[in-house]
């Protein structure tokens, strides 16, 4: 008869666990760490990518709603390239295209006007009114012809002509810096295009 010998710590305490034991606990504690890890960096990613995407759409809307309410009131409306400091419509003969637009609210008074500018400098989409402050509309703006007037069928125009219809191209390229000139190698890309014509025409 075989007799097996169980030796006891005299404290009464029990075995300790052995090397490999110890390892192998060790390393499936580690994958573990490695997978909670790997899954927090990748929810982190997803919920920046998700912000950027929310807050392009919220610009844009802010934006739209804003322009249109100003062109469906205006008394009068130009085309042509402009910045915070000048603007300059587009000549008669030429596309009636460009960065900017101007909105007079009165069509005989034309020391009041509303400015609405891509400034490609900094990829912004920016409101000025005469006399005031400009403020941001949108960000990471990256095409330079933003207004048109167009008629009725989308062609571009080539005269000012009253029953003209305004339209707006806004395209977006975000990443993690927030612009397309931050250096980062993952864009997410946006655009917004609609057409706006005044209440009244004359």
């Amino acid at each position: 008869m075989k007799v097996t010998r169980f030796f006891r710590n005299p404290r009464g305490g029990q075995q300790a666990m052995t090397l490999p034991e110890v390892m192998v606990t060790s390393a499936i504690f580690t994958l573990a760490m490695a997978g909670f890890m790997v899954l927090n960096l990748f929810s982190l990613r997803y919920d920046q990518a998700v912000k950027l995407k929310l807050l392009a759409s919220n610009e844009a809307r802010n934006a739209l709603n804003r322009v249109a309410d100003d062109i469906q009131s205006a008394g009068w409306i130009r085309v042509g390239t402009g910045s915070r400091a000048s603007f300059t419509e587009a000549g008669f003969g030429q596309r009636q295209q460009g960065n900017a637009i101007e909105i007079y609210p009165v069509k005989s008074d034309t020391n009041r006007f509303i400015r609405y500018y891509c400034d490609p400098e900094d990829d912004l989409l920016k409101r000025y009114i005469s006399g005031e402050t400009e403020i941001i509309l949108a960000r990471s703006v990256t095409n330079d012809l933003v207004f048109t007037s167009e008629d009725a069928f989308g062609h571009v125009l080539s005269n000012n002509f009253n029953n003209r219809v305004i339209g707006m191209t806004l395209q977006f390229a975000q990443n993690s810096g927030g612009g397309r000139n931050s250096g980062a190698f993952s864009y997410d890309y946006y655009q917004l295009r609609t057409k706006i014509t005044r209440r009244a025409l004359e």
